[in-house]
């Protein structure tokens, strides 16, 4: 099955416009873990995705503090070299391996970059990263040139093809193509995260930057089959008990808009999901959305999202529903 690609900015990869996200397939027993996760249903999910034409896979070295990457690397063994999905990562954020429920830090020194780069090929077990990508801004008192700069020679050495940041706004932004071509960036951003749309993605446009969303399916709130009752079983761990959109009074207004897209779906044939994402792929300036999956199942759930055209009509009446339910912020159109 092919899916529709798109140019990741000037980086050279032609990307479907999704992707699968595999944070969650970290698995629990860190602080902002999913609960338990079956690694068999991970890999199945990867399978999947592969299989209906998902052709980029994105991780992250603090899921399951590295779990995610070593499950991802399993997965990347069990197929012919040629069927391999590009493969990104990110670094920046490190642990203590004493106490995996405690708080990460956010650096990145140099030698800090380095390791992580090192470690990632390890687990991956593969010899050059896709896309790397800075998860965080840097807590420590780094200077911006010292970790764009060595980002830009892991590069050069041949390590890493393309090099991102996620979670960086403009000014920041600004910084590191003062040095080098930033060829990604990594917002969060769906009905519910609105906020990123004028200013950071408008930049990447302006900056032949590519532009891979996360989360556009609110984090499991936007979609088809999640409800009240399912937030009481989530496991202890998964951080988003702690999180202000899965209380109240956030909660009733983000189901309210949920609800709302109901009607769009129907229209299509397709699912709340597949449009969640899809209104996110309708911003123009938008490369591709990074959906994540614990079950192949799931992945059927969103795949119908990459060629899912939202109508000016369907837009306009999501519009009035954000307006209706007042959930999120930020604008209500692309």
């Amino acid at each position: 099955m092919s899916l529709p690609t798109r140019p990741l900015g000037s980086s050279g990869l032609d990307i479907t416009r999704v992707g699968l996200g595999a944070w969650a397939i970290g698995g629990g027993n860190w602080e902002f873990g999913w609960g338990p996760q079956d690694d068999v249903d991970s890999i199945a999910a990867m399978h999947r995705a592969v299989e209906l034409g998902v052709n980029w896979i994105d991780t992250a070295a603090i899921y399951g503090h590295g779990h995610s990457e070593k499950v991802t690397g399993r997965f990347l063994t069990e197929l012919p070299r040629a069927d391999r999905p590009f493969v990104f990562t990110k670094c920046g954020v490190v642990w203590d391996e004493r106490d995996p429920m405690g708080p990460e830090r956010r650096t990145l020194r140099p030698e800090s970059i380095r390791r992580e780069c090192e470690a990632s090929l390890r687990r991956l077990d593969i010899e050059r990263i896709d896309l790397y990508q800075v998860h965080w801004p840097d807590m420590v008192g780094t200077p911006l040139e010292d970790s764009w700069g060595t980002m830009v020679r892991l590069v050069e050495e041949g390590k890493v093809r393309a090099i991102g940041v996620s979670n960086y706004g403009v000014e920041m932004l600004e910084s590191c193509a003062a040095i080098r071509q930033v060829d990604s960036l990594q917002p969060e951003f769906s009905l519910l995260r609105r906020d990123t749309g004028p200013a950071e993605i408008s930049w990447a446009a302006a900056h032949d930057t590519g532009v891979i969303v996360y989360s556009p399916m609110g984090s499991g709130l936007l979609t088809d089959r999640f409800t009240r009752e399912r937030i009481e079983r989530m496991a202890e761990g998964d951080w988003r008990r702690r999180s202000a959109r899965f209380q109240e009074p956030e909660l009733s207004r983000i189901l309210s808009l949920r609800d709302s897209l109901g009607p769009v779906a129907e229209r299509h044939g397709a699912t709340i999901a597949d449009v969640a994402v899809a209104w996110t792929l309708a911003w123009p300036d938008v490369t591709a959305a990074i959906v994540g999956a614990r079950w192949a199942a799931q992945v059927d759930g969103w795949i119908g999202a990459a060629g899912l055209e939202l109508a000016a009509a369907d837009l306009d009446e999501i519009s009035d529903a954000i307006e209706r339910s007042g959930a999120g912020e930020g604008p209500t159109r692309p």
